[in-house]
């Protein structure tokens, strides 16, 4: 499994702890964000806190949480060849 890690979007320090196959819960400026999914390449669904059930509909700051998730796992990715 993966080990905790940080990504910066717009001064904000979000602390992403992976869990189970593309599902991260996510820590912002230290608070509970909640929990997120991939669904395809580029988008991320939010997870219902209560049901961890998918919140369809467009969020930004989860997209853009997303992508620093995604672009660092290709980091990851690419150091361990």
């Amino acid at each position: 499994m993966q080990e905790p890690f940080d990504v910066l979007i717009g001064g904000v320090v979000y602390s992403v702890f992976p869990e189970e196959d593309n599902v991260y819960t996510i820590f912002k400026a230290g608070e509970e964000f909640g929990k997120i999914e991939k669904d395809t390449d580029n988008v991320w669904i939010m997870l219902n806190p209560e049901t961890e059930t998918p919140m369809f509909g467009d969020i930004p700051e989860v997209d853009a949480i997303g992508q620093a998730i995604s672009n660092y796992v290709h980091e990851e990715d690419e150091e361990a060849e």
